[in-house]
């Protein structure tokens, strides 16, 4: 009966506190629950667990955990195992350590590992899936070589076997991929993975190993001589489809064939006689204004439905929605043009203005959308530019029809 009250009466000074008691503690200082488990409070935020036994004849301390992340019924499991240990002699510090280092290593965080990671976390921020599809394509294709390496280890040496067989030939892809192989080491740095220079990075660092892109002879896109054009135009306004339609203003307003079959009807205004492109719809990622020739505005008010909605899809696929990137690639070789691509257009474009008229290169770069390097000319751009471009794409239409169209 006497051992029983003792042992009764010992388990209840080992439970000194309850939770509410814990929840409250937060005056500096150390608290008993008994048994040998303490709360040490150093201020309101910081607030830990401590066991605190005799071995050998020395006090010794070992700590259980932040309040935060161990509940007072754990903490209590903790402290009655080590209480175990020192009735048997052992030092439960001692036991701890040992039980870390026969632990199995975790294994190393791989680049490959981490770069899928970062994606699902940054993804939501990319403009469309395309998008975020080419950035994983990008890296498991051609980062395969180190997508195992320890991501603390890949270098200069790893980058330049996967940079370099595609440098001249695919200098597009290649940047890119430089890129993106730079962020994903740049993120893995800012989490304490690396550390370091990084071996992706392009001024002073691969621009000292790799070829300069003024060096690199850019490989276009198969295009029709200007010269062409109007014959061309005759043949494809002879065919009826809707991708023909869609082809002939794609070349009259010499914008990517993206932008065309993704336009929207709220995204033309007939009476200011203007193409609004969407940021998130441009390349670039900069909202795009295109001046429609009359040319351009006919084949808009011919197709348009009396009942079309805002959002509707301009140029729609023979099954609703819009077309595919091939709808206009395969109109070209229904007509026997296997030597061009769509793009070439914007290139016939762009070498007609330069060798037959008298319009300025900045007027046929901002016509292309193209990214303007100058403050000079960003300026410019959002000054006279939409005006000096009108007259611009009234004379592409002109030329392309063999006809003078409105102003």
């Amino acid at each position: 009966m006497v051992a029983r009250e003792r042992k009764k009466k010992g388990r209840h000074e080992r439970n000194k506190l309850n939770v509410r008691q814990v929840v409250a503690l937060t005056q500096p200082g150390i608290y008993s629950d008994g048994g040998g488990l303490y709360i040490r409070v150093r201020n309101p935020g910081t607030r830990s667990w401590v066991f605190i036994y005799t071995l050998g004849g020395k006090r010794q301390e070992m700590g259980l955990g932040s309040l935060l992340d161990i509940t007072l019924a754990k903490a209590r499991e903790r402290a009655a195992a080590a209480r175990e240990m020192v009735l048997d002699g052992i030092d439960p510090k001692n036991a701890r350590r040992q039980v870390k280092a026969e632990a199995p290593a975790k294994p190393p965080i791989t680049f490959g590992g981490f770069a899928l990671e970062l994606l699902d976390s940054i993804e939501d921020g990319f403009k469309n899936r395309k998008h975020r599809q080419q950035w994983r394509n990008t890296l498991t294709t051609y980062a395969a070589p180190f997508w195992s390496t320890p991501i603390a280890e890949v270098s200069t040496e790893q980058v330049l076997a996967v940079l370099q067989p595609i440098w001249l030939t695919k200098t597009e892809t290649a940047s890119r991929l430089r890129g993106r192989i730079e962020r994903v080491l740049d993120a893995a740095k800012a989490k304490g993975l690396r550390s370091g220079e990084n071996p992706a990075a392009w001024r002073g660092h691969l621009d000292l190993l790799l070829p300069k892109k003024t060096q690199i002879k850019v490989k276009h896109h198969p295009a029709l001589p200007y010269g062409e054009i109007k014959t061309f135009m005759k043949e494809l306004r002879l065919r009826q489809a809707t991708a023909a339609r869609a082809l002939e203003f794609t070349i009259l307003t010499a914008a990517r064939s993206g932008e065309v079959r993704g336009m929207t009807w709220d995204e033309i205004d007939l009476d200011e006689k203007v193409w609004t492109v969407p940021a998130e719809r441009m390349k670039a990622g900069v909202t795009h204004q295109v001046p429609l020739s009359g040319a351009a505005l006919a084949i808009l008010k011919a197709i348009q439905p009396q009942d079309a909605l805002p959002n509707g899809i301009v140029f729609l696929a023979p099954r609703g929605g819009s077309m595919s990137d091939m709808a206009l690639s395969q109109l070209l070789k229904r007509m026997k043009y296997t030597d061009i691509t769509v793009h070439g257009f914007r290139s016939t474009f762009r070498d007609w203005v330069g060798e037959e008229t008298q319009f300025g290169g900045e007027e046929a770069e901002m016509a292309l959308a193209h990214t303007i390097e100058s403050a000079t000319e960003r300026a410019y751009r959002r000054g006279r530019a939409l005006d000096k471009r009108r007259g611009l794409m009234n004379a592409w239409a002109a030329f392309c029809n063999d006809a003078v169209t409105d102003s």
